[in-house]
């Protein structure tokens, strides 16, 4: 059974090992799947049976995230983005996301922040909240000052470190390059499967790419930050948090 199928040369005809001639191809194709299926409901069961199994363990593989008490802090961290830049304090993302989930949500957003800034200050904002889970978004000022992309995945993979090694889960979110149509930039997916964190990769890009979710070219307006505290909440229940 380990011998190969081998090509005759100029033949253009394959041959069979020994023992699996033609009459053994057909009784094999009469135990197809698809011939499982036209002969009976026990047989249709079994495959539908077998293909929920394959999808509910793919399914598990997504990363999931510890179950918040409702004591539990998270760490909204990040530049303008989370400061809520554009709209008033109540209407940032992480002032409308604690409204959503019913946990506090610190909002730890510096406007004009980069990824070397938000290093050096996570360590204390750790040691301060000692949150369950972290929102880590930063990267847009980076790019925007055209820092290589190598120093932004860097830092960001240091505070990815700060974090779990105080025992707090990270949820990633992608932002987009400062491109049109630039999309969140790739290094934020493959961090994400590096580490295995629950990622959101597109919330940010829809956003900034409406004009009715904007309040200047660069920030949401408090309708953008609610769409944003939206998805993060789904991305939340769906991951176990919730």
């Amino acid at each position: 059974m380990m011998r190969r199928f081998q090509e005759h040369r100029g033949s253009g005809h394959a041959t069979t090992p020994a023992g699996f001639g033609r009459d053994a191809m057909l009784s094999a194709a009469r135990v197809s799947p698809r011939n499982v299926m036209s002969r009976s409901w026990p047989g249709r069961c079994a495959l539908l049976l077998c293909v929920l199994l394959i999808l509910a363990a793919c399914a598990d593989k997504a990363p999931q995230l510890p179950r918040l008490a409702p004591d539990d802090v998270v760490l909204a961290f990040g530049d303008s983005l989370t400061f809520g830049t554009g709209a008033r304090d109540e209407e940032s993302y992480p002032d409308v996301l604690a409204a959503l989930i019913g946990r506090k949500v610190v909002r730890a957003g510096v406007p004009g922040e980069t990824t070397a800034q938000g290093l050096r200050r996570l360590g204390p904002a750790l040691d301060t909240y000692r949150p369950k889970i972290v929102l880590l978004c930063l990267g847009g000022n980076d790019m925007l000052r055209r820092v290589n992309d190598a120093t932004i995945v860097a830092n960001l993979r240091a505070m990815i470190a700060a974090a779990q090694s105080r025992g707090a889960a990270v949820v990633l979110l992608g932002v987009p390059r400062p491109a049109l149509f630039g999309g969140a930039a790739t290094f934020f997916a493959d961090l994400a499967d590096e580490y295995h964190l629950a990622y959101e990769g597109t919330v940010l890009n829809a956003v900034l790419r409406d004009p009715a979710l904007k309040s200047d070219p660069i920030h949401p307006n408090a309708e953008g930050y609610r769409r944003i505290a939206d998805a993060v909440a789904t991305l939340l229940r769906q991951r176990g948090a919730l």
